[in-house]
């Protein structure tokens, strides 16, 4: 079969070898696809492969010979899936992937933001430490993760390995699963329950109609102003101009954001700037390992569709 990657740079910008994908048929790999391309691109595949670039029912529609369309990464909504199963052409996703990853940069930034690292290294590269009368000095409050309650926001597997770590630092863990299921040493609670108690909240969950700017400003009013929000699920979950507000005016103590609403953002993004908020560029997934991994699960896909038993098909 020919397959076709629209935009394979983020997945390998050539630290792997794509040789396990083209033992699979012809393939031809591309960078990045334009939208007017997309079509041009993916013409003469069976198999198109697609991390985020756009698949609509339009394009799909145009395109006659294709079989398989498989998405490099966990959420697929990059895909028009209904158009894809009228079609009876399924779409497949590769789950769980970049777990490990995703939950050490939740604490990544969440260190950032209580234990200053950054800000002290810098104090420390300046001379301050050099030309202190003291052994030690801090320009902000320390604080131990072990005196705090984290909330979390859907307990799939990320949220349930946040969980986990979280009580190995020693803190209480809350959670909110629109499905409610016992979990060892996490205690559910509704919505606003969580929002007000958390000392730290840590989102994982889709992005859905119900989901989008689920942080707003109602909710960011409820939280304490001590509190701090940590996002490594989805930009439009969290209303970007309610957030920056709240951060300027201190209504909570900080945000850690790994993903934001508009990817590359605009220059002109209201985060931007703000002191305490730390922003790093969609890289939670990205550790050389995960996209490993990312890789590998993506060809066991296409062989299990060869082999007439797809698997992790999403829109079955």
């Amino acid at each position: 079969m020919n397959i076709v990657v629209l935009d394979g740079y983020t997945l390998n910008p050539g630290d792997l070898s794509w040789t396990p994908l083209q033992s699979l048929g012809h393939c031809e790999i591309y960078d990045r696809t334009p939208d007017n391309l997309v079509v041009q691109y993916a013409a003469n595949s069976e198999i198109v492969l697609t991390n985020k670039t756009l698949l609509t029912s339009t394009i799909i529609e145009q395109l006659p010979k294709l079989q398989y369309i498989g998405v490099l990464a966990t959420g697929y909504n990059v895909v028009d899936t209904q158009a894809a199963r009228e079609r009876n052409i399924p779409v497949t996703n590769v789950p769980a992937y970049s777990t490990p990853s995703v939950v050490q940069m939740v604490f990544a930034l969440l260190l950032e933001l209580t234990r200053h690292v950054g800000l002290h290294a810098e104090g420390v590269r300046a001379g301050r430490w050099s030309n202190h009368a003291d052994f030690c000095y801090w320009d902000k409050p320390l604080i131990a993760l072990e005196s705090l309650t984290i909330g979390i926001v859907g307990m799939g597997h990320i949220g349930q390995s946040v969980a986990k770590v979280a009580q190995s630092f020693g803190m209480q863990v809350l959670a909110y699963q629109r499905t409610p299921k016992p979990i060892a040493g996490v205690k559910n609670v509704d919505l606003d329950s969580l929002f007000q108690q958390s000392d730290v909240i840590s989102l994982h969950c889709p992005l859905t109609p119900e989901t989008q700017h689920l942080i707003n400003a109602q909710r960011l009013a409820s939280m304490k102003p001590s509190a701090f929000l940590i996002n490594t699920s989805r930009g439009p979950v969290v209303d970007e101009t309610a957030l920056a507000q709240a951060l300027r005016e201190n209504q909570i103590a900080g945000a850690g954001l790994d993903v934001l609403a508009t990817e590359p953002p605009k220059p002109d993004n209201p985060l931007f700037g703000l002191e305490n908020c730390f922003i790093t560029p969609h890289i939670a997934w990205a550790t050389q390992t995960a996209r490993q991994t990312l890789l590998d699960m993506t060809v066991a896909n296409i062989q299990a569709f060869i082999q007439g038993k797809p698997q992790n098909v999403v829109n079955s």
